[in-house]
């Protein structure tokens, strides 16, 4: 069904008239100026009081308008009121000619009625006709009156003010179809974006409804950080943490680093840093505080417009405070099991060691078997101490300037003894000194893992490098071996947690896999990075770590 333009201004105003007030509307102009003119003939023309013809013709404009007001044109079929302005041409025919010539000039008022049959809607062949001979026969007793004396300037009047009125009808004409003709492309247009707002209101419902079904937080947000589109968990999840940073800088935001008691800084929280451009993922905080304190990992995507300009930002939360608890118990349980496992290793390998004081005088096979008890125990032990220090959320970290390359040549020296048993050649070319923001202890032991894989896991021999290169900013320490190598999809696995190759497993080494994702706690501890590169079938691997030169500015 099509829908309807609604007109505004005086057209509404006038489709809202009875039709006898819409009848005497389109009368009322003649109507006023013939009333103005019947007050004014007394005063101005005095003797136009003596002409019937003039007088005629006011009581004729005057009937009519009653006629307009009076007749019940609501219940009469087929227009009858547009006899109305045919009617006109003769009340102004008997004012014209009844005033000539003192007035000649009223034949003008033939406008009104040819305006009105014009707009009606009336028939056009019929509507040009009236507005034609309608104003003819207004003009024809004036030239009836001097013929035969006529002259040519009374025959061009004549015909050119009818001429003139038809001229005023075809004008009339093309401007109503003109008029229909944008009416009927704003009415199309107007169906069309009534069904675009339907469509996108569908649209919004259903995009909605599938916000809401997710078990994630989600919410876009303009450049000033107000909230343009958020799902019910997000929203739920504000009010039951009272964390709204929907506008950076108001309100009372509970969002906490990872210490859970430290509040964030406004640049620092995740709506902040999104509407600032940032795209990041697996950011965690805390949320709220108390007993109803939620870990939240945030991710968040930058919107661009078109031109590639900054328009806001998508934040997604998800909470994941099961997740975290769980890690967090399990960290628990392994620094526990690790802990009580130390007591017992340390007195079976001091016994042991006590023992094989006086090896001389043990039989070779017990002072056999216990030496293997004390190599498997002091595995034991270490393997426990690897434990203990990946059980660890974050390990202490105390960085200060540091000079790398004495830490490389003591990684060097510790790993000389066991690169000699396998046959292997260690080399380093690190310039000395190499200044660097780093704790040595722990980034002695990040090199000395490396260097102690790369060993392991050249077990046909080779050579072992360590090089290094640097900015102002930056400092590269990178350990390379020309052993086994380390397939594609291994290269960002081998930093995870007890994580082995199946090249390792193949080829029988020891490990538990926790030595590079302890190195990899170390360096980030740092605000560095690690990062491996490698050629699978003996073409080695290649570690690099990333340090940073200078440590954070002194606060006063």
């Amino acid at each position: 069904m099509a829908e309807r333009v609604f007109p505004r201004g005086p057209a509404r105003l006038f489709q809202r008239l009875g039709p006898r007030s819409q009848v005497a509307l389109c009368q009322l102009p003649l109507t006023l100026i013939v009333a103005a003119l019947a007050v004014a003939t007394p005063y101005a023309w005095p003797t136009l009081l003596n002409s019937p013809l003039f007088l005629a013709g006011i009581l004729l404009s005057g009937a009519l308008f009653l006629g307009c007001l009076l007749v019940p044109w609501e219940r009469l079929m087929h227009r009858p009121y547009l006899l109305i302005p045919i009617l006109d041409f003769v009340a102004i025919g008997l004012l014209r000619n009844g005033a000539a010539p003192l007035l000649p000039g009223l034949a003008v008022l033939a406008v009104f009625p040819v305006i009105w049959l014009s707009a009606s809607g009336m028939l056009t062949r019929i509507s040009l006709v009236l507005s034609f001979f309608g104003p003819l026969l207004i003009m024809v007793p004036s030239l009836a009156a001097r013929f035969p004396n006529l002259t040519a300037s009374d025959v061009t009047t004549t015909v050119l003010f009818p001429l003139m009125m038809l001229a005023v009808s075809l004008a009339i004409r093309f401007a109503s179809v003109h008029v229909r003709l944008q009416q009927r492309e704003l009415a199309e247009k107007d169906r069309e974006l009534r069904k675009l707002l339907r469509e996108s209101r569908e649209r919004e419902k259903l995009l909605l409804t599938v916000l809401d079904a997710t078990d994630v937080g989600i919410a876009a947000v303009d450049r000033s950080g107000h909230f343009l589109v958020s799902n019910n968990r997000q929203r739920n999840f504000r009010q039951a943490t009272r964390a709204d940073d929907a506008v950076p800088g108001q309100g009372h935001q509970l969002i906490f680093g990872q210490d859970r008691r430290t509040l964030l800084p406004p640049e620092k929280r995740p709506i902040s840093r999104a509407i600032a451009g940032e795209s990041f993922a697996d950011y965690l905080v805390w949320a709220g505080e108390g007993p109803e304190q939620r870990a939240v990992s945030t991710a968040a995507r930058p919107l661009v417009s078109e031109d590639g300009q900054l328009t806001g930002a998508v934040v997604v939360y998800s909470d994941v405070t099961g997740w975290v608890e769980a890690l967090a118990a399990n960290q628990e349980l392994v620094s526990n099991v690790t802990h009580e496992f130390k007591t017992p290793l340390n007195s079976i390998i001091g016994n042991v060691d006590l023992v094989l004081d006086d090896v001389a005088a043990l039989p070779p096979p017990v002072a056999k078997r216990l030496l293997v008890v004390q190599r498997n125990a002091e595995r034991l032990l270490a393997l426990v101490a690897d434990l203990s220090a990946s059980a660890s959320a974050a390990l202490n970290v105390h960085p200060k300037r540091t000079d790398l390359a004495s830490l490389v040549e003591t990684s060097i020296g510790s790993a000389q003894a066991q690169a000699e048993h396998a046959n292997i050649v260690l080399t380093a070319d690190v310039p000395s000194p190499l200044w660097a923001y780093a704790d040595p202890l722990r980034i002695g032991q990040a090199l000395d893992n490396l260097v102690s894989n790369a060993i392991k896991y050249s077990p046909d021999g080779g050579s072992i490098s360590i090089s290094a290169q640097s900015t102002k900013e930056w400092v590269q320490l990178s350990v390379s071996d020309t052993g086994m190598g380390i397939s594609g999809e291994d290269t960002t696995r081998v930093f995870n947690r007890f994580y082995r190759t199946e090249s390792a497993k193949g080829a029988a080494i020891a490990g538990a896999g926790l030595g590079l994702s302890i190195t990899k706690m170390i360096v980030e501890g740092h605000g560095g990075n690690i990062t491996c590169a490698s050629g699978q079938g003996g073409q080695g691997s290649t570690f690099t770590l990333t340090l940073p030169v200078e440590g954070p500015p002194p606060s006063f």
